[in-house]
């Protein structure tokens, strides 16, 4: 099980929540730039964003890839918007679990759509 924890300026640390789904594949609702350290650090290799830029709230992922990078991880841009998940996302997604390094997590709004999106690339990788 992975484990980190994030910052807040605001607030101190709170525990960042995300759910383990699979081996190797956790997902979570929106990070921030600030938190890549401590994703790195909790042992991921991977961060997947599967939020549009445009969605109200969204930290636009061109800056969660250039904190990605400089936390050493590997990153990629798979969005899907509410409950449209279109095949090129799904294979999209079963590309980037065939190709990235795990420990992958994968982020959201909330995870909801990652998870599903998860499972249905799941099921095209047989």
């Amino acid at each position: 099980m992975f484990g980190f924890f994030k910052g807040s300026s605001q607030q101190g640390a709170t525990a960042m929540n995300f759910r383990q789904i699979d081996d190797g594949i956790a997902v979570a609702g929106q990070i921030t730039e600030a938190d890549l350290g401590a994703i790195a650090a909790a042992g991921f290799k991977t961060v997947i964003c599967n939020r549009p830029d445009n969605e109200a709230g969204a930290v636009p992922h061109a800056a969660i890839a250039r904190a990605a990078q400089a936390a050493g991880l590997e990153f990629r841009f798979i969005p899907v918007a509410g409950a449209q998940m279109t095949p090129e996302a799904v294979a999209d997604m079963a590309a980037a679990l065939a190709d990235l390094p795990r420990p992958m997590l994968a982020y959201c709004r909330s995870g909801a759509r990652s998870a599903n999106l998860y499972m249905a690339a799941s099921r095209q990788r047989g």
